[in-house]
């Protein structure tokens, strides 16, 4: 490995130019089987989802960790005053205007990493891959002792206790002291969704603190006395997996009156949705003027900065935004997984077309680091961005996914998710 000190920051060195940490394919099959059972098909995991796990793990500063934070403290400040309440809830809908209490499991922040700063991609409700990620570091291989004592300083224990406080935390705001004994971890035809493993994780991990754990499709539930059945067995709390936060989808409908009714706590909410990961929200956190009505301390609005610049689409500014397009990247509102997201200098005419017909936003391009991987003896530049998966604005785990093309995706050879080490 190359000199640290004359090659410059730690982090960007590590990424560039260490290969001697890769990932233990023995490892973490080994770490799958002794959490899930045979007859779940955990022992071909690896081989049936070859691009989910990177090669290779992301150094990341710890200044830059501690910015990130900031920005995660600013958001959840903002979050919690009645302005900003009632700036966001202008757009939502009227099933997210109800507050039962639960503040949203398992928030995820996307960063990219730039040259100015870690910069806020977007915010995520019911992030992905926080289960995966928790052991994958684990399986991390290294031969140099830089690398290993970088990769020990990052092991912790803390994570399932700390996801066991969050539900907790999410049953008591609702029901109070009352006894939890059950658990569904819904999401629309789970066994055919690419995170499927995750849910058996999740699924184990409900079943290690003695609670009954289900996983089910939203047809599968139903309301009887009260009480949100699944296949004719009592739900206390739903781990809600689903993307549609109206409960307005064909087939979303007893999640919907469940919810509505109180006969469920359910996390993450349409409330949780509303306040964090509705994309218009980041039009009101970029903007300095809109900022200063949110009551935030000096420090949170510059904290604040580190959002780029976001605007809605709106039949008065489409002239100016196609002319500019090679300097931002569009978003719908409600979307999810990188799906209809288009970068403006990729961008067609017709693709501008559709854009202007739904709620897109507007946003400022933040280039995202690079970490280079050495995959079959060649070595690949390839993107990366950074998820802080949170908790009332508290850290769980950090991650990060590896890929090219436009947005984040788990298409690429030697990328995937990746363990962060924090040096």
């Amino acid at each position: 490995m190359p000199t640290i000190e004359v090659l410059g920051r730690r982090d960007h060195v590590l990424n560039r130019e260490c290969f001697c940490i890769t990932l233990d394919n023995q490892g973490l099959q080994a770490a799958i089987r002794a959490q899930l059972p045979a007859e779940t098909g955990s022992a071909s995991l690896v081989t049936n989802h070859p691009h989910l796990f990177a090669q290779a793990p992301v150094f990341l500063a710890r200044e830059d960790l501690e910015a990130m934070l900031d920005v995660v403290g600013a958001i959840e400040a903002a979050a919690a005053t009645p302005a900003y309440q009632d700036a966001v809830l202008t757009w939502a809908t009227a099933i997210a205007r109800e507050d039962f209490g639960p503040r949203g499991a398992f928030m995820g922040y996307d960063f990219h990493l730039t040259d100015s700063g870690p910069k806020l991609i977007e915010v995520n409700t019911n992030a992905g891959g926080a289960f995966l990620n928790a052991f994958l570091a684990r399986a991390q291989m290294a031969c140099c002792e830089e690398a290993r004592v970088v990769t020990r300083s990052a092991q912790s224990e803390e994570f399932e206790p700390a996801v066991w406080r969050m539900f907790m935390s999410e049953w008591e705001s609702q029901r109070g002291t009352l006894p939890l004994r059950s658990v569904a971890i819904v999401d629309d035809r789970p066994e055919e969704q690419y995170l499927f493993p995750e849910f058996l994780l999740a699924q184990r991990f409900f079943e290690r603190q003695g609670l009954r754990a289900l996983i089910a499709d939203p047809g599968e539930l139903s309301l009887a006395d009260g009480r949100l059945l699944c296949r004719g067995e009592p739900v206390d709390l739903v781990y809600n997996r689903l993307v549609d936060f109206s409960f307005g989808a064909p087939g979303h409908q007893v999640v919907h009156d469940a919810y509505r009714s109180g006969a469920v706590v359910l996390t993450p909410s349409p409330r949780n949705h509303a306040l964090f990961a509705d994309k218009r929200n980041l039009t009101l956190l970029s903007d300095g003027v809109a900022v200063s009505a949110f009551g935030l301390t000096l420090k949170q609005q510059q904290s604040l900065s580190a959002i780029p610049r976001t605007v809605l689409v709106t039949a008065a500014n489409v002239d100016e935004l196609w002319s500019a397009r090679k300097r931002y990247f569009f978003k719908p509102a409600g979307g999810h997984g990188g799906k209809a997201v288009y970068r403006g200098d990729k961008m067609t005419r017709s693709v501008w077309e559709h854009i202007q017909q739904g709620d897109y936003i507007a946003q400022e391009l933040a280039t995202p680091s690079q970490r280079r991987i050495r995959i079959d003896g060649e070595i690949k530049t390839l993107k990366l961005d950074v998820r802080l998966y949170t908790f009332m604005g508290s850290p769980l785990l950090t991650a990060s996914r590896v890929y090219q093309g436009q947005t984040t995706n788990f298409r690429t050879a030697g990328g995937g998710f990746a363990p962060v080490f924090v040096t």
